[in-house]
Parts: C-alpha cells; sequence; structure tokens
C-alpha cells in the first residue's frame, strides 16, 4: 500500500510518476497499492535517486515558468534563475511593442528559452543554437511539445552559426557555461550534469568573452542582449561589454536572492 513507503516529497514526486496519478490523489488515498510494475519501477529510481543521480533525470521532464520540459543529461536541469532572463524579455516587448519580433539564442540546451519565448510572443521568429546535437534533439522535441517547431529554426553552432536568417535582431539571449572550471569541480553538480554545459574556463567568461566578440564582427546587428552570468561576474561582464559596445547602456540585473544575474545590453532599442 502506498501509505507504507516513506513521505519524503522526492518519493512522492516519484510515487506520482511512476503511477500517472499526482500527489494530491496519491495522498487522498493511501489505501491504493501499486501494482508489480509500479513497485518495481519506483524500487529502480529510488535507487538512481540514492545513486546520485538528479530527480528531473529520473522524471525526464522538469518544469520551468510554468511549462513542462524534458531534460535528460545532455542538457542541463532548468533553473529559477533564468526565469529572470525570460521576465526581462518579455517586458521589453510588452513596453516596446512591434508587429513581428526575431530573436537568437545562443546555447539553447533544453530550448526552454526560445520555447518559453515563442509560447508566450506569438509574433516571435527565433534562431536557437547549440553546439551538441543531442541537446538540439531535445530542444526540437520540447519545441513541438508546445507546438511552436514552425517559428524555431535550431541550428548547431558554436555559439554563432555561420549562416543568419536574418540581419537584424530584436533580442539576443544566452544562458552560457559560466562557472569558473576551480569553483564547478567543488560543486554537487559536477559529474552530475554535464560539463560542457556548465564549465566557463578559469575564469568563468571564456565563451561569454567569445560571443561578445562575435557580435562585434559586423555581421549583423542586435538591439538588445541579454547574457545570464555568475554571481561574482557583474563587474567583470560590464567591463567586457563595455569595451565591444562602447556606447550601450549596460545594466546588471540582480535575481530574486539579490545576486548579480543578468547582463543587459542595450544597444539600439528604442
Amino acid at each position: 500500500m502506498i501509505n507504507q513507503f516513506p513521505k519524503t516529497l522526492e518519493t512522492q514526486v516519484l510515487l506520482a510518476h511512476v503511477t500517472g496519478k499526482n500527489r494530491t490523489w496519491l495522498m487522498s488515498h493511501p489505501e491504493a497499492s501499486l501494482t508489480p510494475q509500479q513497485a518495481e519501477a519506483l524500487e529502480m529510481a529510488q535507487t538512481q535517486l540514492e545513486q546520485g543521480v538528479p530527480l528531473p533525470y529520473i522524471l525526464g521532464h522538469w518544469e520551468f515558468f510554468g511549462m513542462d520540459f524534458e531534460v535528460s543529461p545532455e542538457v542541463l536541469i532548468p533553473r529559477p534563475e533564468t526565469e529572470l532572463l525570460i521576465e526581462t524579455a518579455l517586458a521589453q516587448t510588452r513596453t516596446h511593442p512591434r508587429p513581428a519580433y526575431r530573436f537568437i539564442d545562443i546555447g539553447t540546451g533544453s530550448g526552454i528559452i526560445p520555447v518559453t519565448l515563442a509560447t508566450l510572443v506569438p509574433s516571435a521568429q527565433i534562431v536557437a543554437t547549440d553546439i551538441s546535437p543531442a541537446a538540439l534533439t531535445i530542444a526540437r522535441r520540447n519545441a513541438e511539445k508546445h507546438g511552436v517547431e514552425a517559428r524555431i529554426s535550431f541550428v548547431e553552432a558554436d555559439l554563432l552559426p555561420d549562416y543568419l536568417p536574418f540581419y537584424n535582431y530584436d533580442i539576443l539571449s544566452a544562458n552560457l557555461p559560466y562557472i569558473p572550471t576551480e569553483t564547478l569541480q567543488a560543486l554537487d553538480v559536477f559529474g552530475k550534469e554535464p560539463s560542457l554545459a556548465l564549465d566557463g574556463g578559469a575564469d568563468g567568461l571564456d565563451l561569454i568573452r567569445q560571443l561578445l566578440a562575435q557580435l562585434t564582427d559586423g555581421q549583423f546587428t542586435v538591439s538588445l542582449i541579454l547574457l545570464e552570468i555568475e554571481n561574482r561576474q557583474g563587474l567583470a561582464v560590464k567591463i567586457l561589454a563595455r569595451q565591444h559596445f562602447p556606447a550601450a547602456d549596460i545594466q546588471i540585473l540582480k535575481d530574486l536572492a539579490g545576486h548579480d544575474r543578468l547582463a543587459v545590453i542595450n544597444t539600439d532599442w528604442h
């Protein structure tokens, strides 16, 4: 019977996963029994959890911005800190309405940023890039799941692709690997989530530095650049951005915990 199992939050989530019932139903039906297949699936999931496999990878999906996304060990688990980037982009579209928007998302991973923006901004056309073919496969499935695949072009590329379908973009977003290598190796996520999506080099700024350099080579223009950053990188990123965009309005926004989290580079939005 279900009431024989531990009632930790993680176990409740796993029970809901193997039974197909929500947690409220499970808590109100303690007399319910698991089938042999469900009991076996629960035992396997609990073993994985004890071995350190993150819960979202066991479930195969996770919530972000009120939407459900497929995840796997090939992509990062969505985190609430990234919601600040989404909120900033949405605020810009609301205060500066346009008939249509062109977005580009760099290092898209599971696709949470472009899929969320395409869902909430129906006029958006988006290019999303990633260096990982496995990540792009998941991102495409997430776009299909939410019915926005027709408005997102997924491109395998190391940051900016060689060819872009447009020359002018309204918003560029990027949640690139930004954790310094030494810091990453001491974190609990090390070895559990893909280092390719976490390791930003010695100071955590390798890919941000590379992207900013690419953005000033004249291939195309972008009005607003949104870069998620590590909480100690605000000043360093602001200095880097100023070197590449000396006339831009550059701000560092803080997350709900009061930490530097988002670099906002306004190059030409009016």
